[in-house]
């Protein structure tokens, strides 16, 4: 893709109405590379280490559903090895690096043969910057079966930049785009959450929205459990790191 091609497709990118929207065009583009699965994912709720709880991740994959009940659901992504590499940097990763010796423990080294037995034999990892300690993304493009290593070197060397680039640009998007998975609130309970984000108390809340103290308290709970948290304060924060809050054309 020539710098003149490239600024089309990231303006197309970055105004991308919804995470499906989005996740379709970039795989077809990571596709045009030679790169036809993706699994991308995001937390922000990463702790020592810890990536916090599975159901708050963001998670988005093309790959076969036998592989991902087995790589994703099952648990073995926590000793890919591309993970461990991705959560200690940043950037650009082949996957020729967990053919040096010593890099692997025995349960990657479990992964990896699942991931021969499956197809999944080379590619790439991009890990993105984080700006909290408590956020980390990152994204592993594997190429289409019977592709070496060496052949996708030899493409990342000629396009690496630009699927950077790209990858990058989807993932600052992908940010900015709810992403609420089972965990979505009612438009009464959004309601209530952003008036005590605006620091509003029970009785301010139920004046402006007509309604009594203790509906508010029941839409502030109801709230709570959606998200899984204990507090309303947790429940405002997780809202907003789900682009739940002050959305426009939200879902009622």
């Amino acid at each position: 893709m020539s710098a003149r091609d490239l600024i089309p497709y990231l303006e197309a990118l970055t105004n991308a109405p919804t995470v499906e929207d989005l996740w379709r065009m970039h795989c077809e583009q990571m596709a045009a590379y030679g790169f036809d699965r993706l699994i991308y994912g995001f937390t922000r709720y990463r702790y020592g280490g810890s990536l916090g709880d599975p159901q708050d991740w963001v998670v988005l994959t093309n790959h076969d559903p036998d592989y991902t009940k087995v790589f994703i659901d099952d648990g073995f992504h926590y000793h890919a090895p591309m993970l461990r590499w991705a959560i200690e940097n940043s950037g650009a990763c082949s996957w020729r690096w967990v053919r040096d010796p010593g890099n692997l423990t025995p349960a990657e080294q479990r992964v990896i043969a699942f991931n021969r037995k499956m197809g999944v034999t080379a590619g790439y990892t991009v890990s993105f910057r984080s700006v909290s300690a408590r956020s980390k993304g990152a994204i592993a493009l594997t190429a289409k079966r019977g592709q070496s290593q060496e052949a996708v070197d030899r493409i990342w060397e000629k396009h690496g930049e630009q699927i950077v680039v790209m990858n990058n640009v989807a993932h600052l998007k992908l940010l900015t785009l709810p992403h609420t998975g089972e965990r979505r609130l009612t438009k009464r309970q959004r309601e209530v959450l952003q008036w005590v984000g605006d620091g509003k108390t029970t009785q301010d809340i139920a004046l402006l929205l007509g309604l009594t103290p203790a509906t508010v308290e029941k839409h502030l709970r109801l709230a709570r459990e959606a998200l899984d948290v204990e507090t309303t304060a947790q429940a405002v924060l997780k809202a907003a790191f789900q682009n739940q809050m002050f959305v426009l054309d939200a879902e009622t």
